[in-house]
């Protein structure tokens, strides 16, 4: 309870004194939003995970999750990437994160479709683009994960975590 009247002061104040309440927001050096990403992060290139940085966080965001998924694939949504357990002090992934559980900040990784831990880049079968679904959770809480989870684990675990999101899409054909 006090939590939330301490938020709806925070925006009255925003707003009183002519500010804008911002939305968190997500981008990327390596591409635009409903752009196409670059080849070295597919299949096809070097398969690194693109740079991305973050900004306008909430105030009481404790920590980050980000998922990257496919809803294009021809089997149903495909899993490219799973990371949690991201401090709230950071605001940016260099480009290419290490392909292990636990980074040495302590970030975790899960399993993806491919049934590998880490970033598994844009492979879709030749034809029409697809699109790529970077979505980058505030939470309001450390939750301290076990190393490895899918998507499906992590999103189980967010629940009733999640204060905020943003979506950055990319696109890539074959």
């Amino acid at each position: 309870m006090l939590k939330t009247i301490i938020i709806c002061f925070v925006i009255f104040l925003t707003i009183s004194i002519g500010g804008e309440v911002m939305a968190l927001e997500l981008k990327s050096p390596n591409f635009n939003h409903n752009e196409f990403m670059p080849q070295k992060c597919s299949c096809q290139g070097e398969d690194v995970s693109p740079e991305l940085n973050w900004s306008d966080v909430p105030l009481e965001t404790k920590s980050f999750a980000l998922i990257c998924d496919d809803p294009d694939a021809p089997v149903g949504t495909w899993v490219h990437w799973v990371i949690y357990d991201i401090s709230a002090e950071r605001n940016d992934f260099s480009e290419g994160i290490e392909k292990k559980e636990i980074l040495d900040d302590g970030i975790k990784q899960g399993r993806n479709d491919s049934g590998d831990i880490g970033y598994d880049g844009p492979c879709p079968p030749p034809g029409k683009p697809h699109r790529y679904f970077f979505t980058l959770f505030c939470l309001d809480a450390i939750l301290n994960l076990e190393p490895g989870l899918t998507k499906k684990e992590l999103l189980d675990a967010m629940k009733g975590h999640i204060i905020q999101k943003a979506e950055l899409i990319g696109l890539y054909k074959r």
